[in-house]
Formats: structure tokens, C-alpha cells, sequence
């Protein structure tokens, strides 16, 4: 288990709320001191636009952009220029999709998804396959709700072109063995998208072994700033993308009647980009990195190992995802709408998630309104686990109460 005490004296939010128990880690992560610091270094030291300036601030700011996109790559085993950075992974996937679609989908291709992704990984391709004549196919689930490669086999077809997939599902915690699934898709002549937001912060990817088209992910997610987020593309196919947004710093020269963009990545990053926040992503990989990600992924899974011990003795719970594989509990209270056991928790300042958390095919799976989800991380400890089962037990006897005591 990892020194949790020691690791939150790093996080601030811990001095202001010394009871807090933050389970709401899927959505966002907590902010460490370093990442705070390292984006007010660049706020108070050299706060200038990069690229631009031929002065020495701007030379510093640049540098220190330039090296966030190496730790990137570095951190996911790609090259500085296969790496793009967005405004977050919603903006990276709207991106690609947008750009992909135009050049190499038409009408009759399919797109192959399936019903755990993030809306941020389906709505694109929904409304691309509405406009263009394209079609949705939705991999089957096994019973427990995962991606088995098998099912994918079952939905793969010639017509498709495009595989858009989570790496893990943010609601039930299951992995997607890409790693039988995208060599299948290569023989077929697809080309694999993968959402990786609730992935990179729990183990590492290699987009090499992997062997993934395109990959995204946030920085929110992963301990550093809003603002923040990554596309990686293979070279090859980022250079046969052609850039949606226009504008400065993304063009090498300006004639009356053409323009001629930069190469890749930063034809893709037109206007100011968030150069503190690319910092300051930077600056979180470090913190990661000096934890250890094996360490992190042991501790999240001895704690909710813990959890669903305890929770097996608990009636009127319905978990949903007992074998789940990174920290995520997605379970409701019998009989309890979502959000009012939220409110509950929150009076106790326990932050959890209540709703369909962006994935509402998930919840149509599952035949729900939605569920809680307490997702664990790298600041949690098994107190913070005690207290919520402690105040679980006390919401369902309150509201066994109101219902007159059944």
C-alpha cells in the first residue's frame, strides 16, 4: 500500500477539507502542490506566448512547452511529433473524428463502437454517420457488460472502416483487450481510435505495443489541470489529416488565394494553445512517475478489494461490477434514486459520482436511471473506505425508515 498520508501533505485540498473523502476520482482527480506550482512558475516568471516571441522569455515558454509534449510522448511511448494537445479528450476525439470522416468515410462504411463508451467516443460518430449515410454498429456485450474479443470478431465486417473503443469503461472499470481486438481490426483494414481517459493515470500504455491508430486522454484525470488533453496519431495518418480549425501559428505562409500549414502536430494547434496547462500535464506525469504506476494500480486494487469485502455483507446494495479492473464501484442503493443517496454521502463530505456519468447506454445495459460510482486513487485509504460504508449503512437504514421500516 502506498504512504497515503504522506502523498496528500502534496495535495492543498486536504488542508481546507481535513474530513473530505474524494471518490470521484473517474471524473477528476485531485491537484497536487508541484502541478500548482510548476503553472504559477509560468504565470509569474514567464507567462508569454510561445513560438512567436523572438525575446528570451518566449525562447524559456516555448522550451518549456516543447518539453511537456516530449514527457508526453515519453510517458506513452510515442514520438513528440505524433503527439497533438487539445482542450481535453472531448475536443480530441470531436477533432479527429471530424478530420478523419471527411477524407475516409462515406456512405455504407461502418463504425464499429460499443454500448460502455463515453459520449465523448459515440456522439462524434453518431452524428457523422447521421450526415454522411455512414451506420453505427455496436459490439455485443458478454453478460457481465464487457468487450470480448470474440464478440468483436462477431461485429467485425468488411464494411468496417473505423473502430472507435474505450481502453476502459469509466462506469463498470473494464478493460478492453485491445490487444486481441486491434490486430483483428488491422487484418480487416480498420483503423482503431481508442479512448484512453480512464486509463493512462492506472497503467502504463505503450501506443507501440498496442500498435493503436489514434489514442486520447485528459490531463484533469491524471492529477494535472483542466484544459488540458492529448491526441496521439501514428505519423503516417496524421499526415493525411487536414487540420478543421484555422488561424495563427498553425500556417507557414499566407498567400492571396492558398495557404501552406506547418507540419504535424502543430498544424493541429491553431491560436494560443494552454501553455500552462501543458506545463503543467507535464509536471503531473512527473509526480506519476515518482509514485510508480504499478504502485498506484496495487494500492487502487487492494482497496477495492477491501471495499467489496465489505460491501458483501451489506443488503440493499446491487454492485454491478464485482470483477471490475481498474478502482471503480458502480452500484446503487435498492430502491434509491442515485442522486438522492448522493446527497447523503455529500453531507458527510463524501464525494461520489450519482447519474448515467456521460455513458447512458451503459445505464440502458445495466436497466437503471443511473448508478453511484466511487472511483478510487492514489490519495484514498482504507479509512476513507470505512467511512463509506459506514455512512452507505446509515443511508439505507434512513431510508428504509422513510419507507416505513421495509
Amino acid at each position: 500500500m502506498l504512504a497515503v498520508e504522506k502523498i496528500r501533505e502534496y495535495f492543498p485540498i486536504y488542508k481546507k477539507h481535513p474530513r473530505l473523502v474524494y471518490l470521484d476520482s473517474g471524473a477528476t482527480s485531485l491537484k497536487p502542490q508541484p502541478v500548482l506550482d510548476k503553472m504559477n512558475e509560468y504565470y509569474a516568471e514567464y507567462g508569454v506566448n510561445i513560438h512567436r516571441g523572438v525575446y528570451e522569455l518566449s525562447f524559456r515558454a516555448t522550451d518549456e512547452y516543447d518539453l511537456a509534449r516530449e514527457k508526453v510522448a515519453r510517458f506513452i511511448n510515442a514520438r513528440p511529433d505524433e503527439i497533438v494537445f487539445t482542450s481535453n479528450v472531448t475536443d480530441a476525439l470531436n477533432k479527429l473524428a471530424l478530420m478523419y470522416a471527411k477524407e475516409n468515410l462515406k456512405a455504407g462504411d461502418v463504425v464499429l463502437t460499443s454500448e460502455l463508451e463515453h459520449h465523448s467516443s459515440l456522439l462524434p460518430w453518431m452524428k457523422i454517420c447521421e450526415e454522411n449515410g455512414a451506420r453505427l454498429r455496436y459490439i455485443p456485450l458478454n453478460k457481465e457488460g464487457r468487450i470480448t474479443a470474440e464478440n468483436f470478431k462477431k461485429a467485425l465486417s468488411k464494411e468496417v472502416k473505423v473502430v472507435a473503443i474505450t481502453f476502459v469503461s469509466n462506469v463498470m472499470g473494464y478493460r478492453t483487450p485491445l490487444e486481441e481486438i486491434i490486430p483483428l481490426a488491422h487484418e480487416n483494414g480498420s483503423v482503431v481510435i481508442v479512448d484512453a481517459a480512464q486509463a493512462v493515470q492506472h497503467f502504463r500504455v505503450d501506443v507501440k505495443v498496442l500498435d493503436c491508430d489514434f489514442l486520447a486522454f485528459s490531463g484533469h484525470k491524471m492529477l494535472g489541470p483542466t484544459g488540458i488533453g492529448v491526441l496521439f496519431g501514428k505519423k503516417r495518418h496524421l499526415k493525411n489529416l487536414k487540420p478543421v480549425f484555422y488561424g495563427g501559428d498553425m500556417n507557414q505562409d499566407v498567400y492571396f488565394d492558398h495557404v501552406e500549414i506547418k507540419e504535424v502536430p502543430y498544424c493541429f494547434e491553431a491560436g494560443t494553445p494552454p501553455i500552462a496547462e501543458a506545463i503543467g500535464l507535464g509536471r503531473a506525469i512527473d509526480f506519476l512517475e515518482e509514485i510508480g504506476l504499478a504502485e498506484i494500480a496495487a494500492h487502487g486494487k487492494a482497496l477495492y478489494q477491501y471495499a467489496m469485502e465489505k460491501l458483501s455483507g451489506i443488503d440493499g446494495v446491487t454492485v454491478y461490477n464485482r470483477d471490475a479492473d481498474i478502482p471503480i464501484i458502480a452500484f446503487n442503493i435498492d430502491g434509491v434514486h442515485p442522486h438522492d443517496a448522493a446527497t447523503c454521502f455529500d453531507q458527510e463530505e463524501i464525494c461520489l459520482r450519482a447519474g448515467h456519468h456521460c455513458a447512458q447506454l451503459v445505464s440502458r445495459f445495466l436497466n437503471c436511471a443511473g448508478t453511484l460510482r466511487a472511483s478510487i486513487y492514489l490519495y484514498n485509504n482504507k479509512e476513507d473506505i470505512d467511512r463509506f460504508i459506514s455512512v452507505l449503512e446509515k443511508t439505507i437504514a434512513l431510508f428504509r425508515k422513510l419507507d416505513g421500516g421495509k
